[in-house]
C-alpha cells in the first residue's frame, strides 16, 4: 500500500514541478521594470531547478513501477504584472511543493529505499531554501 501511496504523492509533486516550470518561465519573460534585473535570473533559475526536480521524480515513479503524469497541477497560474504578486505566487507554489515533499519523505522512509530517500531529501531541502529565499525577498 505504501508504494502505491508513494507513487500517488510523487505524481502530485511532479504535477507541481511541471506547473512551476510554466509559472517561472512565464514570470521570467514578463517581469518588467527595475526589478527585472534581479527577478528574471531568479525565475529562470527556479524554472531550471523545477525541470531537474521533475526528472528525478519521474525516474523515481518509474523505478516504483508507476506511470508519471504528463500534465501540470491544474492550480491556475496568475498572469501577474506586478513583481510583488509574482513573488507571492512563487511563495505559494514553493509552500505547496515543500508540503508535498515533506509528505513524500515520510512515505519513502516506510518503503525503505535509501537511494530514493536521499534524492527526494535533496529536492525537499531545495524547496525549503527557495521558501526561505522568497520570504526574505518579500519581507
Amino acid at each position: 500500500m505504501s508504494v502505491d501511496l508513494l507513487i500517488e504523492q510523487l505524481n502530485e509533486a511532479l504535477g507541481w514541478e511541471l506547473r512551476a516550470v510554466n509559472m517561472y518561465a512565464h514570470y521570467a519573460a514578463t517581469v518588467q521594470g527595475i526589478h527585472r534585473l534581479q527577478l528574471d535570473p531568479l525565475f529562470t533559475e527556479e524554472a531550471s531547478e523545477s525541470i531537474a526536480h521533475a526528472d528525478v521524480v519521474r525516474r523515481a515513479i518509474v523505478k516504483l513501477g508507476g506511470i508519471p503524469v504528463t500534465e501540470r497541477n491544474p492550480h491556475p497560474i496568475a498572469n501577474a504584472t506586478d513583481y510583488k504578486s509574482m513573488l507571492e505566487r512563487s511563495l505559494e507554489t514553493e509552500t505547496k511543493a515543500s508540503e508535498v515533499y515533506g509528505t513524500i519523505m515520510t512515505i519513502v522512509d516506510q518503503v525503505g529505499d535509501q537511494e530514493m530517500h536521499d534524492a527526494i531529501e535533496q529536492i525537499y531541502f531545495a524547496e525549503l531554501r527557495s521558501l526561505e529565499h522568497l520570504r526574505l525577498i518579500l519581507a
